[in-house]
């Protein structure tokens, strides 16, 4: 049995408009396609799509 959160990873999410880092959330190491999620970036002061970055 795994130990908890041996199978996380901290990923870092970028705003797909401005390309500012904004987030640091955790994400299972076995999925392998990137993380997207709506969330509010305080550069652009809206709602946008924040990818997951390409660096480790």
């Amino acid at each position: 049995m795994a130990k908890k959160g041996e199978n996380r990873g901290l990923v870092t999410l970028v705003c797909t408009e401005c390309k500012e880092k904004n987030y640091r959330t955790q994400k299972n190491k076995k999925h392998t396609e990137r993380l997207e999620e709506n969330k509010h970036c305080k550069r652009c002061g809206k709602h946008t799509l924040h990818r997951e970055s390409k660096e480790a």
